[in-house]
């Protein structure tokens, strides 16, 4: 481990992450529309209401979907708890992410902390019909700053702050190129879920009830990270980074990486990273990540066994260290391709794909655009397999009209179990296939400046 710390006290950095987790903008419009849902194989007629309304800094947006069955009921599991109709707030938000201020309430679908080391791209609506609220806020006042993350407002689940200073601002050395732009963070990430730390338990049969036998309690995870600016001109920056993780009565491990930006006039611009993780026993990178909320605990009452990812944790010995790339496209700002993956050496399916792209120009015919995410890849051909590893959402779609929208969306995701108290003891996969005819109507209220870079 004294490598570790080493390589974190010699090459230090934390990278600007890419945009294409931040796209696409709100914009402002009225959407509405009728059609139909197949939830795992049930049909239910379907009418959505989907504003997106953006002014000045303030964005807001809502998504409410009535689905009725053939007896003419709305779908119990739509709306059967109090975060269910929390949920219908998909975001309400100030600024954007890496502006000074930055607010977001209600869905974190790419959540983050600094570079990601511990809390990297956390999705708190992984199932659908346990969607969360939870809240982002970020301020930046040059010289120091902070970000933080509470993943669900209704209840117990993830919260973190990450704060960062530039020291060599408080100096006249801040006014050097570059090298002034050197920045160090610190941060503090831990679920406060009941079931966080649990590694063991027993599961009655009949009540589904769960009662734990061994519980490591809340998993928490410190780590510290810096940026180190190698070069900077109109069209190509370089960034060098690393940075040391310790998960709290567990493991630790450090990332070194490098980061290639690259500004096309207009026409193509560029993120390139590549980074190489140094793990130790007991120790997971990127722990709070996308698919963390389905990760967190799964109990199978049939079979009578639990599966978490703090048992996990516990059993991580010898994986050996780690890559992971990743590559951001736009083109035009009319396509935008972002695609990253990770592996441990040693491990075969130990494989995670994360695949995002947006193809839906302002004044084109039609709409295409999606993500897919999934861990524990074994080949290529593993890719195309959907199952309980897997988070699919794809739309696309034709305009007859310009306010006209026929599309089809396409979901893989997951759904709650339940113990008798109602409460989320575990999820399986769900399909959802959803024939849209929606009506858009676009409106503004002045023209934005897009300050992201």
């Amino acid at each position: 481990m004294r490598k570790l710390i080493l390589i974190f006290l010699i090459t230090s950095y934390q990278i600007s992450l890419p945009q294409i987790s931040r796209l696409p903008r709100d914009p402002n419009q009225f959407a509405g529309g009728l059609g139909l849902s197949w939830i795992d194989g049930e049909p239910y007629y379907l009418f959505n209401l989907s504003p997106d309304i953006a002014f000045g800094n303030f964005g807001v947006g809502i998504d409410l979907n009535l689905r009725i069955n053939k007896e003419g009921s709305i779908r119990k599991e739509d709306f059967n708890s109090f975060s269910d109709y929390l949920s219908l707030i998909k975001y309400i938000r100030y600024g954007f992410k890496h502006d000074p201020v930055y607010v977001r309430v209600g869905g974190l679908d790419r959540a983050l902390l600094g570079q990601g080391n511990i809390v990297y791209y956390y999705n708190n609506r992984a199932s659908y019909d346990n969607r969360k609220i939870g809240i982002e806020l970020d301020l930046d006042f040059d010289m120091f700053g902070f970000e933080s993350i509470y993943g669900d407002l209704s209840g117990k689940g993830i919260c973190g702050l990450r704060a960062y200073t530039r020291p060599l601002k408080f100096t006249t050395a801040g006014d050097i190129p570059i090298i002034g732009d050197l920045e160090t963070g610190a941060t503090f990430a831990t679920d406060l879920n009941d079931y966080s730390g649990v590694t063991n338990a027993f599961i009655d049969p009949v009540t589904k009830k769960l009662s734990a036998s061994e519980d490591e309690g809340s998993i928490s995870i410190i780590g510290l990270d810096a940026v180190l600016p190698l070069l900077r001109t109109k069209l190509f920056n370089i960034d060098l980074y690393s940075n040391y993780t310790k998960i709290l009565r567990f493991g630790d491990g450090a990332t070194i990486g490098l980061g290639f930006y690259l500004s096309g006039l207009g026409i193509l611009s560029a993120d390139l990273r590549f980074e190489r993780w140094f793990n130790g026993d007991q120790f997971i990178p990127r722990y709070f990540n996308q698919f963390y909320e389905v990760q967190r605990f799964i109990a199978d009452s049939s079979q009578g066994f639990i599966s978490s990812k703090a048992l996990t944790l516990k059993n991580t010995k010898s994986f050996g260290n780690s890559y992971y790339g990743e590559l951001v496209i736009d083109i035009l700002n009319l396509v935008q391709i972002f695609g990253s993956y990770s592996r441990y050496d040693k491990v075969a399916n130990s494989g995670t794909l994360r695949l995002e792209t947006n193809f839906s120009p302002k004044d084109a015919s039609f709409v295409l655009r999606g993500y897919y995410d999934k861990f524990n890849l074994e080949d290529e051909k593993d890719i195309f397999k959907l199952d309980d590893r897997s988070i699919v959402t794809v739309e696309f779609g034709y305009k007859p009209l310009s306010y006209v929208l026929v599309s089809m969306i396409y979901q893989w995701t997951y759904t709650p179990k339940r113990d008798s108290d109602e409460n989320v003891i575990g999820y399986s996969p769900q399909k959802r296939i959803e024939p849209r005819i929606s009506f858009i109507f676009p409106f503004e209220f002045g023209k934005e400046t897009d300050r992201r870079r």
